[in-house]
């Protein structure tokens, strides 16, 4: 049986150890900082690189049909070392290849990114793209239509815009949703958020609170890899409790399966 150890790094997953095909074991090499993969040697270019699996449809046609993907895929994503993508495998590629190209993931420069690596680091076991701006966009967070609360400036993101049904891994598209409120996070380090869940009635109690409070855990880990403090957050999962529409029809309960995020004491009328 093969095993790896992974910790992920820049463009996705750092091998730390590997039993099985040493072209994996790269970022170690050539005096790059560690916890760097480094993609300036085109292992892309040697023997092995094949994708096989039922995930392989799910994958970005820039990961699938390119040397490059491939090799960004099969070393970084093939979490039990069998050699072949799952569906959930392909998900967590196509996120992290989200975040590092950006909405024009066809324009993605292989090439620049293994120039330059030094705008990614993955030094906290995920993978992050280094954010540092923090001039933030008054129109971009206009947009997010803000309502007041008695909290805070309170905005309310539907399910179908950050999650497929019954799954807590967030869409690729969702990232970009959320890169102008991180970029005003870090520009005002001193607002502290709350992020809470909320389902339909769909599914029982116990299935709805968990489901709730795994979305907002992933809301609040897609801040973190955006360079927003942990502890700047709380999260709470409310199940199916506090409808803000019907249950008894499907447009109410798209209503109720949503996240809120509320920037606490913060007024809403100042975007």
């Amino acid at each position: 049986m093969m095993t790896r150890n992974f910790t992920r790094a820049a463009l996705g997953v750092l091998m730390v150890a590997a039993t099985t095909a040493p072209v994996f074991a790269q970022a170690r090499d050539g005096g790059r900082p560690e916890g760097r993969y480094d993609m300036s040697r085109a292992p892309w270019s040697r023997p092995g690189y094949r994708l096989e699996g039922a995930g392989v449809p799910v994958l970005f046609p820039e990961l699938r049909n390119t040397r490059r993907g491939i090799a960004f895929v099969m070393p970084n994503f093939d979490a039990n070392g069998d050699g072949r993508i799952s569906p959930r495998e392909a998900d967590d590629a196509n996120r992290e290849f989200a975040r590092i190209a950006g909405p024009r993931r066809d324009r993605f420069d292989w090439d620049a990114y293994g120039r330059d690596p030094r705008g990614y680091r993955g030094d906290r076991g995920g993978t992050t793209i280094v954010e540092t701006t923090t001039t933030w966009d008054r129109g971009a967070m206009r947009n997010y239509g803000f309502r007041q609360t008695p909290r805070g400036a309170t905005l309310t993101l539907q399910e179908d815009v950050l999650f497929r049904t019954d799954s807590d891994v967030l869409r690729p598209g969702a990232i970009e949703k959320l890169r102008p409120l991180a970029r005003y996070l870090r520009g005002n380090p001193g607002v502290r958020v709350a992020i809470d869940g909320f389902t339909d009635s769909r599914g029982t109690d116990a299935h709805n609170q968990d489901l709730s409070e795994r979305r907002a855990a992933s809301v609040r880990q897609a801040f973190y890899d955006m360079d927003v403090v942990r502890a700047r957050f709380s999260v709470v999962g409310h199940g199916e409790n506090q409808p803000v529409a019907t249950n008894a029809t499907p447009a109410g309960m798209r209503l109720n399966r949503r996240v809120e995020v509320t920037l606490l004491g913060q007024r809403a009328d100042r975007f």
